[in-house]
């Protein structure tokens, strides 16, 4: 039986085009690698940006690369606040999942620092 879960995942990236396009794509494979799931799982996708990426919205870096296509997804800008992390795209997938399946979380590219708690060590290889 499956149930509804929500997974985290968040990375730093250089704000450029292509840097987006790679880091959006990269963390979202190793969420649904990790996580065993596949797209139909997906109820919808939430990204956060800091206010200092802006050359490309991390959805359309998704589509761009030929994932999501069929998902909802929205993007919204992070609050400022002292001393946080910069250059972060944060993600939160709403999913099926199996039940009694512990959801894996991904933080990588330096946001490991943002959970550590919640960062399970280097990604499985592909």
């Amino acid at each position: 039986m499956k149930k509804l879960r929500a997974l985290r995942g968040a990375f730093c990236c250089p704000n450029n085009g292509e840097d987006i396009i790679r880091e959006t794509t990269a963390c979202y494979d190793r969420l649904l690698r990790e996580n065993l799931l596949a797209e139909e799982d997906i109820v919808s996708l939430l990204f956060s940006v800091t206010p200092d990426i802006d050359a490309l919205n991390p959805a359309a870096a998704l589509r761009r690369a030929g994932r999501g296509r069929d998902l909802a997804l929205f993007v919204q800008q992070e609050p400022v606040f002292r001393d946080s992390l910069r250059q972060v795209i944060r993600v939160l997938i709403h999913c099926y999942m199996e039940e009694g399946k512990p959801p894996r979380h991904v933080y990588q590219n330096g946001a490991e620092i943002l959970r550590p708690d919640r960062s399970p060590g280097p990604a499985a290889p592909p």
